[in-house]
């Protein structure tokens, strides 16, 4: 399925792939070039399948010159460039051009530098995130920001992505961990954003950048925020009979003035279907389960479990288990980290939302869910980063049935904009895409679009860096205005001016 492009004929890709192919002769070697049928197909989508496309070309440079010389042959040609890591994004941000070229950076693999004293890390954009830690690891170093993907993600893609991961509400998301990034325009000049110091001369571009899902500029290059091991990491696992006590348990914790290492939530659906791939120890009789991690030196661990023990007890845990040991607090984490291929194993498709919400509305945003399971007649199993609000609802679904896939983007778009009735947003971590594109019509009115493309169009004039992403164009807002505005649903109903 293609979302939002429009298909040229075969004559035209054809006649198009031979131009594009002749410029990129002279800017990669032969085996760095890929365009017949059968080697562009595996690039064709991302972690979001629901949507597919087969790029004109693929290239796959191997070095930060033949990434320059890639840019530079495309640019005059006006052929649209689309970044790609290892693929593992959940929002289509990678998701092919049907007239551009798929630039590949998967051979950006290489960790330049890895400095103790500074603690930072020096790595190129295809190096994986957990790759990153083990290579810290001698040196009781860590990168923080851990995605359930951090096994096979990139660095490049967390950047693109704003990435987080279970232990962001303490430690940060990837923009509060990187100190520097280089890379090039769409024109091929080599550009820094950041420096190796605490902060950078004019304009902080950084955090312009990092987020931006690869519209702005071409990352080859990273230097991250290393953090110390702590001493000792403890994990509660706390039982709920009842989804609102469990998502006033999460802010009574906030309140108390407690910021955990991780606060993490699943409910009942989830939990049977991880405790069936992993064997956590989940308890498989409650509505909801809370994982609340405490890292410190073994003095503030102990303080602090004590404390957080307290708020669950108040706010109605029929259960509560402190991990006893490395191992058994790992196993509670593996389950949380393995949601997604869980849900895999019980239903042929699923996809996975992402929005964020007031922690204060987590009941009110699950009880919604479930309406609306009933109102599409699809399952919905939900796991979240609870401390943040950031929701992550996998819709289940059959894709080979085009009236399940149909019911579950109307399911997923209802979970979006609920969101953004609850005072949320569209997006936490995972992106904007081509999956949302709809939604940000919902939460941003016309004149903060308009910003957004004037950023875009500062960096990238013709607009040619990964097209048709994040930011939805006039028309479309407007084609969706219409139709909501019938609705009564859209709160910028100026939108059908356009």
């Amino acid at each position: 399925m293609n979302a939002s492009q429009d298909l040229p004929s075969a004559a035209e890709r054809a006649q198009r792939r031979a131009q594009v192919v002749a410029a990129l002769q002279a800017a990669v070697p032969a085996h760095a070039l890929l365009w017949r049928d059968e080697e562009t197909t595996p690039y064709e989508c991302d972690g979001l399948t629901a949507y597919r496309q087969s790029p004109l070309v693929v290239a796959l440079p191997e070095t930060e010159e033949q990434v320059a010389a890639v840019l530079r042959a495309c640019h005059p040609l006006n052929v649209p460039v689309v970044a790609r890591g290892a693929g593992t994004g959940l929002s289509g941000g990678a998701m092919p051009h049907a007239l551009g070229v798929t630039l590949s950076l998967a051979k950006f693999n290489k960790i330049l530098k890895v400095d103790p004293v500074s603690r930072t890390a020096v790595v190129q954009c295809g190096v994986r995130n957990l790759a990153i830690s083990e290579a810290a690891a001698p040196y009781g170093l860590y990168y923080a920001p851990d995605p359930s993907s951090q096994i096979a993600c990139t660095i490049g893609g967390n950047v693109a992505e704003n990435s987080g991961g279970v232990h962001c509400l303490k430690y940060g998301l990837t923009v509060h961990n990187v100190l520097k990034v280089r890379g090039f325009t769409v024109e091929g000049e080599a550009v820094e954003f950041g420096s190796d110091a605490l902060d950078a001369a004019g304009l902080d571009l950084l955090t312009v950048l990092v987020g931006s899902e690869g519209m702005l500029a071409v990352v080859t290059e990273v230097t991250v925020k290393l953090v110390p091991k702590p001493q000792l990491a403890r994990c509660i696992m706390a039982s709920f009979d009842d989804m609102r006590k469990a998502g006033d348990a999460v802010a009574s914790i906030i309140a108390a003035g407690i910021i955990p290492a991780g606060l993490e939530m699943m409910d009942k659906p989830m939990t049977a279907a991880v405790e069936d791939f992993v064997h956590a120890g989940y308890d498989l009789t409650a509505e909801a389960i809370l994982l609340c991690e405490s890292d410190g030196t073994p003095e503030e661990v102990e303080e602090e479990i004590g404390r957080m023990v307290a708020v669950l007890e108040g706010c109605g845990a029929i259960g509560i288990t402190v991990s006893r040991d490395e191992a058994q607090r790992l196993k509670f984490w593996s389950g949380r980290k393995n949601a997604f291929p869980a849900s895999g194993r019980i239903s042929p498709d699923y996809m996975c939302m992402d929005s964020t919400i007031p922690r204060k509305r987590l009941a009110d945003i699950l009880l919604a869910i479930q309406e609306m399971e009933k109102k599409y007649q699809l399952r919905c199993a939900n796991v979240f980063h609870a401390g943040d609000g950031n929701l992550h609802p996998l819709i289940l679904f059959d894709a080979n049935d085009p009236d399940e896939l149909h019911r579950c983007e109307q399911f997923g778009a209802d979970i979006l904009e609920t969101s953004v009735a609850m005072g949320g947003t569209v997006t936490g971590e995972h992106g904007v895409g081509v999956e949302k594109l709809n939604s940000m019509c919902v939460q941003f009115s016309p004149a903060e679009l308009e910003q957004m493309l004037a950023l875009k169009s500062a960096f990238d004039p013709a607009g040619t860096l990964n097209p048709g992403k994040a930011v939805p164009s006039k028309h479309r807002c407007a084609e969706y205005g219409k139709m909501h505005v019938r609705k009564g649903l859209l709160p910028f109903p100026e939108l059908e001016r356009f």
